[in-house]
């Protein structure tokens, strides 16, 4: 993967010796050569991936069964590497293995461009990366892991039994859940202190003479610390090396859009126009609407007015559950002249900008509803606006008050606030589904408010007359992939159109810093 400009002598390391572990700190970057279509690809797959840990890390205990066994799955899924074999050699040699970690260090290489542009960004990035690189190091046996370390020069060496046996009553007292028989039957490694303050901190670690020795089982809080500061810096070098990389007009768009890419279904296709009349749109406000929709939808009829961003955002919602033109039409109309709009005025400064988003104004684009990561990261509300996220953009103590009205519970309400705090604004939101639906565990991943629409209709059994066909296209990054490469030209003019129609971009909503 090479960009033009500055020529600068780098150190490799050869590429069958870069793979020859299916983990790594991802110290050098890839250099070879690759097709845009494979660009594309490999960065949704791993942005799919980076979801699932997130998700995962929210919903199970990290690095229970459960969990290993959910992460286990979406590894194999998306053909990354998930399981190291006892003798690795093995697997090094074989072409398939050998294809899943080029794709993962690829993958990594090209998320780094994209989430390094602001610090909210690189703060999600590097807790996922993070999250699976502490899947994949405990998955190692020891050998493996010492020889990791070793071979990503942190030396730290296990001591010796007559160490141990020397030592024994100090490592026990010093160590959590450390009995003197597992003294000696598990490792401790010897390392200098200041490269575990974290365990010194916490004093689960004994201290002599300037080193901290540490269990085999608190050796992964060494590693993941290290990782996490070298993620941390290269991702400051990289956010200099933007201005470079953005001067090719095929990869600014693309990688503007990964940081806020949905990878989901594809809802701007209506399969079921015509199946929601408008005298039902309040009662599925109530039952079937997120919160972001039910709020544009409250405001609506109140004020009898929502300014662009909110028609924008509730607009495309309704396309996509299923109103056609003429019905958006009217139910925009009839709501605006019971304000202080009058039919000619809506006709003249309102009804174009509805058959635009059904593709029959302008340049003739079908747009597709918002997603989560769409509404959450793009155009903000400001005062006097409705739209966007309630998790994201609403004040805790308001959003508090709201959930209290619409009756969740104060333990739901607090369960949210907590998802909020920690900036897990698509996971309040499935907590708030579960919560109004009465159920324990959702069975999907919520990453479109349409998607909402339809989980909910499903529960409450009004599936059958308004469900979308779930064989519905994917947006999807996979086509292109399956397309091959037939040139740099036709590449870059195909990602280009696909990437148009993926970004909707109605209001030119990447605004980044």
């Amino acid at each position: 993967m090479q960009f033009g400009g500055r020529k600068k002598k780098i150190s490799t390391i050869p590429q069958s010796e870069l793979y020859g572990q299916h983990l790594q700190f991802y110290g050098q970057p890839p250099l070879e050569n690759i097709s845009l279509s494979e660009f594309e690809t490999f960065a949704a797959e791993r942005l799919k991936l980076l979801k699932t840990v997130e998700n995962l890390g929210v919903s199970h205990v990290k690095l229970t069964d459960p969990y290993r066994r959910k992460l286990e799955s979406q590894l194999k899924a998306l053909n990354f590497p998930y399981r190291p074999d006892a003798d690795d050699k093995k697997s090094q040699s074989g072409p398939i293995e050998y294809e899943k970690r080029r794709k993962d260090h690829i993958s990594h290489f090209i998320l780094r461009l994209a989430y390094c542009q602001t610090e909210d960004l690189r703060r999600w990035f590097i807790q996922q990366e993070v999250d699976l690189f502490r899947f994949h190091f405990t998955e190692l046996v020891p050998k493996q892991q010492l020889a990791f370390l070793h071979k990503n020069n942190l030396h730290y060496d296990t001591i010796s039994s007559e160490e141990k046996t020397a030592l024994k009553d100090q490592l026990i007292n010093s160590s959590f859940g450390v009995s003197g028989i597992k003294v000696m039957e598990h490792e401790f490694y010897k390392v200098p202190f200041q490269d575990a303050l974290d365990l010194v901190r916490l004093r689960k670690v004994y201290l002599k003479q300037g080193y901290a020795y540490i269990p085999h089982q608190d050796i992964v809080t060494i590693v993941l610390n290290d990782f996490r500061t070298r993620l941390s810096k290269a991702l400051a070098l990289t956010a200099r090396s933007l201005p470079a990389v953005h001067s090719d007009e095929r990869l600014q768009p693309l990688l503007n859009h990964l940081s806020h890419a949905y990878v989901g279904q594809d809802y701007s296709i209506q399969k079921n126009v015509g199946k929601i009349s408008l005298d039902q749109i309040d009662s599925l406000s109530g039952k079937s609407f997120p919160l972001c929709m039910r709020q544009l939808h409250q405001s609506l009829r109140e004020n009898h007015h929502l300014r662009h961003g909110g028609r924008m955002q509730y607009g495309l919602f309704l396309k996509g559950i299923g109103l056609s033109l003429e019905q958006a039409l009217q139910f925009w109309k009839m709501e605006f002249i019971r304000g202080k709009v009058d039919a000619d005025k809506f006709d003249k400064a309102y009804a174009y900008s509805i058959r635009h988003m059904f593709g029959k104004e302008g340049k003739r684009t079908d747009y597709t509803p918002y997603s989560c990561m769409k509404v959450i990261l793009s155009n903000p509300p400001s005062q006097g606006d409705h739209h966007g996220c309630p998790f994201r953009h609403s004040d805790p103590e308001l959003l508090k008050q709201k959930l209290q009205v619409y009756k969740v519970s104060p333990s739901g309400i607090n369960q949210i606030l907590e998802l909020v705090k920690g900036m897990h604004y698509q996971l309040a939101c499935q907590k708030y589904f579960e919560l109004t639906h009465n159920i324990e565990d959702s069975s999907f991943s919520l990453n479109h408010p349409n998607q909402y629409f339809l989980e909910s209709q499903k529960l409450l059994g009004g599936g059958k007359d308004i469900k979308r066909e779930m064989d519905a296209p994917q947006r999807s990054q996979e086509n292109s992939a399956s397309k091959g490469s037939t040139g740099t030209q036709e590449v870059a003019a195909n990602t280009s159109q696909h990437l148009a129609e993926m970004t909707e971009d109605l209001e030119s909503f990447f605004q980044e810093a």
